[in-house]
């Protein structure tokens, strides 16, 4: 160990009896990084390797990056995917909010479990123009996290037959999980989005909670109570503009899909119930027309001229408008949560600051106080889209790399090193990893059933770019509510009369 403070860290570790969960906690707090802390751990033997539990062995293959995993759990290694165990495995990963260590752990149980096949790990951005001319030329890689701005479009590829039925994955034995399959671990209906035309083509790692966030520790000091309606939000946005001298949310411009998908589609929902938004999904006949709609559009026409947004947010990106809301320009940011791990450290310094900071997730406010559905329904969906395509090389290898992520394992590495919960149901039982985890899982509880989600802009490449123009327009004042709606009604109008798109239906919603 050539790190001074691991070798202090340990000590402590010893002295105090931490387990493996405190002892990762604090390695981050100290800023040291996650190779040369779990390769040191790993050194160390099996006091640190797992929590507590005798007989573990870690993981870790010689070439590939070395990470702590618990192996207390029965796995099944009886290779039911038939995985040529010598075949090379070509993973490819969106390096976005949840970051590469979570892939880095699976590949290194992939190596585990098969030590002859070579893993030639990539990850990158913008996945559709790196990944594009390889599904031209017949080799793509063989697991894909299509996530991202400028991703691929699974839709076309799905509709192409690009992309591999993944039904025998579904009904294989489950990773760490006996007597149940790999869909029995999953949390019933997050899988729904990834089904194309009856098969199940894409996967989904994060179960994302999409909400309006807020510092807690910020709201107490100022006594600010979070509002439940709309009406309540744009007086409290001017109150704390003229009060605080600070703006009341910050967002990206550049992004606008985070305002149209985190807050208008919620407001739509909420106030309209499924019905207004199955209409939308369905492509229905003056869909973009309803009330509901209107009356959305509106609101966030309201916010924009009241100038309750961060001024200069137009040239914001994703990351800069995060950034500027952690150090303490603006008080609401709609987000998803993967929010903390993109940002929070990198912002605010350590783990202890973030903590401090105690971001919370809320429900974006009620329209109204008779909307259709409560206050408590929130947007909840999984994401984190992965997909094996048809013409991988190693495609039985693909699959079998997502058994092994979608494990209650990799689910509990996933949500300790992200702080966001996953799709494995149960996947972030008993971790203690913060208050942002606990207010997510804290806001799913509380809606209950009512947890919601809108496909339109998954399904239909031009409905989101679209939008996404016309939120910028309506976020600037270049359009009224109206514009908005009409613009919106335009494409969805065009999307439905084109015979070469192929067109989906909302599974749980029955005109």
């Amino acid at each position: 160990m050539t790190d001074r403070r691991i070798e202090q860290l340990f000590a402590e570790a010893a002295a105090n009896n931490w387990d493996r969960r405190k002892l990762m906690k604090r390695a981050a707090a100290l800023g040291i990084s996650v190779p040369a802390f779990v390769a040191a751990m790993m050194q160390a033997g099996p006091a640190f390797a797992q929590d507590a539990t005798p007989g573990a062995t870690p993981v870790g293959t010689p070439g590939a990056t070395p990470v702590a995993t618990p192996l207390a759990r029965t796995f099944d290694t009886s290779n039911p995917l038939a995985v040529d165990p010598a075949a090379p495995l070509n993973p490819y990963i969106f390096n976005g909010g949840f970051g590469i260590g979570y892939a880095e752990n699976v590949n290194s149980i992939y190596a585990q479990t098969y030590p002859g096949a070579t893993i030639n790990f990539e990850y990158g951005q913008g996945l559709g123009p790196a990944l594009q001319p390889r599904f031209v030329a017949g080799n793509p890689p063989d697991v894909i996290d299509n996530s991202g701005a400028n991703n691929l479009d699974q839709t076309t590829l799905a509709a192409e037959g690009s992309l591999a039925d993944l039904a025998d994955l579904l009904s294989a034995p489950a990773f760490d999980t006996p007597g149940a399959t790999f869909l029995d671990t999953l949390i019933p209906g997050s899988q729904q989005s990834g089904i194309f035309n009856g098969t199940q083509n894409i996967l989904f790692l994060a179960y994302t909670v999409i909400g309006v966030w807020a510092s807690n520790s910020l709201m107490t000091e100022q006594g600010i109570t979070y509002p439940k309606t709309w009406d309540e939000m744009l007086t409290l946005s001017g109150q704390i503009q003229n009060e605080m001298g600070i703006a009341a949310w910050a967002t990206t411009g550049v992004h606008t899909q985070y305002m149209r998908g985190f807050v208008l589609d919620q407001l739509i929902f909420k106030n309209g119930g499924l019905e207004a938004m199955g209409k939308i999904d369905n492509l229905r006949e003056g869909a973009w027309q309803q009330d509901s709609v209107k009356a959305a559009a509106d609101g966030i026409a309201k916010l924009a001229a009241g100038g309750y947004i961060l001024p200069g947010f137009e040239g914001l990106d994703h990351t800069q408008s995060q950034t500027e809301w952690l150090n303490g320009k603006a008080v609401f940011l709609p987000c998803g949560s993967w929010l903390e791990n993109e940002s929070g450290v990198s912002s605010l310094g350590s783990v202890e600051a973030v903590d401090a900071f105690a971001m919370s997730i809320f429900p974006v406010p009620s329209l109204t106080a008779t909307d259709a559905l409560p206050f408590e329904a929130i947007f909840a969906s999984a994401g984190e889209n992965f997909f094996v395509p048809q013409q991988a090389a190693n495609q039985q290898g693909g699959k079998e790399w997502i058994r092994m992520l979608l494990s209650r394992t990799a689910a509990e590495y996933f949500s300790q090193s992200t702080r966001s919960l996953s799709a494995v149901a149960g996947g972030a039982e008993g971790l203690d990893a913060g208050p942002a985890l606990a207010s997510q899982q804290a806001a799913i509880s509380a809606a209950g059933a009512n947890t919601l989600t809108s496909y339109y802009s998954g399904w239909y490449k031009d409905m989101n770019d679209e939008s996404k123009n016309l939120m910028f327009q309506l976020l600037t004042q270049a359009i009224d509510a109206q514009g908005f709606c009409d613009g919106m009604q335009a494409v969805a109008d065009s999307v439905a009369s084109d015979d070469f798109v192929t067109k989906f239906t909302r599974p749980d919603y029955a005109e």
